[in-house]
């Protein structure tokens, strides 16, 4: 366990240098343990007891302006973020983001309140704390998960844990009858803000479950939770049943009316077709009709030949008149008259 010298700490309590022994002109030989950061994601971030720094190096405080130039250069800056983490998001995760980037070596902590704690300053959780921890050990961003962790930091939970920074947004937390329980830290310049992200919070996915209770217990219901799981009276449980139903039949219902439409789409798209083929067909019947019938109509033209043929076949030939001047022309008074 690490022991502070009697000129380690500030005004505030906070060590200003961490060491298991008192400084020493040999200490500075010795070399840094400290767990390093994970390089692959193949297995989830261990829990602090059982990869607690063991490290028996001084670690002398730092000051956010040597951390981002990456001092120091033989150990990860230790960063610590800590939260209730109920219903896990991509709030959480940003801010979690946030924090292990803002060093170019660090180590991320991640310290989770347990369900005592949170239920006693908080409220009631949806996820009990075991299922809260397992969430943010798969968190990618994630080195080092402490479980049960603190309300309130202390001078012996940031020494046993080597601290350098605190990492959280810079909203003053009022809690445990504290107007912010990060003051001490923010004092002693161990503090280091991130943004929370808007639009997101378990506060907001709560209300919308709140809000949409009866959706949601209708689902639940429908895929075979029954209503002492759901914790739903007997009556709602008949009413939610009810109006199961009746949304399956209104889905019917839609789908026979889609497949009408679809149905009527077609038809109209073949109506169409036959409209438009039946007036090409009928412009080239009129065109042949009047073709063959109209004024100059080849009907017209063979009636008329026929006329002419069946006019010239009823008509009496008369003699060429070159016959009759060879028989002295035509003599009505020669003709033989009856005695």
């Amino acid at each position: 366990m690490p022991v502070l010298t009697t000129d380690a700490e500030s005004e505030t309590g906070i060590p200003k240098s961490l060491s298991n022994e008192p400084p020493s002109e040999t200490m500075e030989e010795i070399e840094h343990t400290c767990p390093q950061p994970r390089l692959t994601l193949t297995a989830p971030a261990p829990f602090a007891d059982e990869t607690s720094c063991q490290c028996q190096a001084p670690h002398e405080k730092l000051t956010i302006a040597q951390a981002r130039l990456g001092t120091p250069v033989d150990r990860p800056v230790r960063v610590y973020a800590d939260g209730i983490f109920d219903l896990f998001h991509s709030g959480h995760a940003r801010a979690l983001m946030q924090a292990k980037t803002l060093f170019p070596n660090s180590y991320l902590l991640v310290g989770v309140c347990s369900d005592d704690l949170t239920h006693k300053f908080k409220g009631f959780t949806v996820m009990n704390e075991a299922e809260r921890y397992e969430a943010l050990r798969h968190c990618r961003y994630v080195d080092e998960v402490i479980r049960d962790a603190p309300w309130t930091l202390t001078p012996e939970f940031l020494e046993k844990h080597k601290i350098d920074f605190v990492a959280h947004d810079d909203i003053p937390y009022s809690s445990a009858g504290s107007d912010d329980v990060y003051k001490h830290i923010k004092e002693a310049g161990m503090f280091v803000p991130t943004q929370r992200t808007e639009g997101i919070s378990t506060s907001d996915i709560i209300t919308r479950i709140v809000r949409d209770y009866d959706v949601y217990a209708r689902r639940n219901l429908q895929r075979g939770y029954t209503a002492k799981e759901l914790n739903v009276s007997f009556i709602n449980e008949k009413k939610y049943r009810f109006q199961n139903q009746v949304d399956k039949m209104k889905e019917k219902v839609k789908n026979v009316e889609e497949r009408s439409k679809e149905f009527v789409n077609r038809v109209e798209e073949k109506s169409h077709d036959l409209i438009q083929k039946w007036e090409e067909k009928s412009r080239e019947f009129i065109g042949n009709f009047l073709e063959l019938f109209g004024p100059d109509g080849a009907w017209k033209q063979m009636f008329q030949e026929r006329s002419s043929r069946m006019l010239q076949a009823l008509s009496p030939k008369q003699s060429p008149p070159k016959v009759w001047a060879q028989y002295g022309g035509f003599q009505p008074d020669k003709l033989h008259k009856p005695s």
